[in-house]
């Protein structure tokens, strides 16, 4: 073309997550059997949504008034409710004008960076989860900028790195927290929030903090929401239905704004989020409708409570299968429903394989690794998933140099899901060794 029409930062928009799907149905077409164990999709892996919540739902979109739009905002009544639902722990106190509703945080995620000035970084968590990242490298056109997470401490953020990255890079406008945290599934103590909360008012900055998975805790850990302790500093919290509940199809989030007034700069950074939703006219009217009907629902705490209880099960069963492998370091998930493997430095190479049975598999798999430009993980992945039809995702796309693979604990079967892990932890010492 005459002119070059590409973004600058397109080259950043990355989602491994999803692209590894394409390399998993090649290899169905070949014969093999694809446990998905990539994509944080409760329903997709089971999960059976109780006949009350379906009710809810089905009498909600027999009215009228679930087909209209709703305010740009967000559904009044909802919004209400939230606002209701923080000021009732005391700790800050916000309006419904302070929530945003989106079709879901992705939609979040791409206003929020969008709507930056280019030349401003948000420093991002590494590994971090790839929405975040990739739109963050992408609305500034280079490399996400990055604080480190410390898989040999429980995966908690390094603050002398992330107090660095932020004093000798003045381009740094804000910092983005994940808690509990995809892809790591740790759970940040109240200590480590202050101190990053304390970092952003030293240095003038706004938080964002992503707590889609707030109410997604187990195996006796504790943490605060980070409204609950940020004082004076300007901050986004980025919350939303599709894990807790779990209705993903539902593509309903929302933000909650805090001490949007106190600064003019981000006054007006959080109005041009809103005039960029305003051209959308509105996010989906019926999940709005139907989110205060079932948190409040006498059956939700009790449903949300079992599925916590078969995670903080599952997350355990998980890392006793890992956690005597040599040549990795595993921790013990306790939020979400995720768990990072790190290989170890130095223990990969590119000669290494894993042995596959059918000649067209494997030549596939071959092809797909050939490049030296591959990663160490990917290709441990690759040849996972072409030996066992296992499907995980290499850790290096999480937007870190670090190389090992994220995997879900969303199997319902406990027996397959234990033949999953005890099949990774035989399979990594196979790679390892040969």
């Amino acid at each position: 073309m005459r002119t070059n029409i590409v973004h600058i930062g397109a080259g950043e928009l990355t989602y491994e997550i999803r692209n590894i799907v394409n390399v998993g149905q090649q290899l169905e077409k070949l014969g093999v059997e694809t446990h998905w164990e990539n994509i944080g999709d409760p329903v997709a892996k089971g999960e059976t949504i109780p006949e009350w919540m379906k009710e809810v739902v089905a009498g909600l979109a027999m009215k009228d008034s679930s087909y209209a739009y709703c305010p740009t905002k967000g559904m009044l009544a909802t919004r209400e409710f939230i606002a209701d639902q923080v000021n009732s722990r005391g700790k800050v106190q916000i309006t419904a004008e302070d929530i945003i509703f989106f079709n879901g945080l992705g939609d979040a995620i791409s206003k929020v960076f969008g709507m930056l000035k280019r030349t401003a970084r948000v420093v991002v968590p590494s590994p971090s989860y790839t929405t975040h990242s990739s739109a963050e490298a992408s609305h500034a056109g280079d490399r996400p900028v990055t604080y480190r997470l410390d898989p040999h401490n429980h995966w908690y953020p390094d603050l002398d790195d992330l107090e660095r990255r932020v004093k000798y890079n003045p381009a740094v406008a804000g910092i983005l927290i994940i808690n509990p945290d995809n892809p790591t599934g740790a759970v940040y103590p109240e200590a480590i929030l202050q101190g990053m909360v304390d970092l952003a008012r030293k240095y003038d900055l706004f938080v964002i903090c992503d707590e889609v998975y707030h109410n997604i805790i187990y195996n006796g850990k504790k943490t605060v929401a980070v409204s609950d302790i940020i004082g004076n500093v300007p901050a986004i919290i980025m919350r939303g239905i599709s894990k807790e509940m779990p209705w993903p199809g539902s593509r309903c989030g929302w933000l909650e704004v805090y001490n949007g007034h106190n600064d003019p700069v981000f006054e007006k950074y959080i109005a041009s989020i809103l005039n960029a939703k305003m051209l959308e006219v509105c996010s989906t009217t019926l999940p709005q409708m139907a989110m205060p009907k079932l948190v409040s629902h006498a059956e939700y705490d009790g449903y949300l409570a079992e599925r916590v209880a078969r995670y903080e099960r599952y997350s355990n069963i998980a890392y006793d299968s890992l956690k005597e492998v040599e040549g990795i370091q595993v921790n013990r998930t306790n939020g979400a429903f995720y768990m990072s493997a790190v290989f170890a430095e130095g223990v990969m190479n590119r000669q290494q394989t894993l042995p596959i049975e059918k000649e067209e598999v494997r030549t596939l798999v071959e092809k797909l690794v050939s490049s030296d430009t591959v990663s160490l993980d990917k290709r441990f992945v690759y040849y996972l998933l072409g030996a066992t039809g296992i499907c995980v995702v290499p850790l290096s796309s999480f937007a870190t140099e670090l190389q090992g693979f994220r995997i879900t604990l969303l199997e319902r079967d406990e027996t397959a899901f234990r033949m999953i892990f005890d099949t990774i932890a035989e399979n990594i010492r196979t790679y390892l060794d040969s």
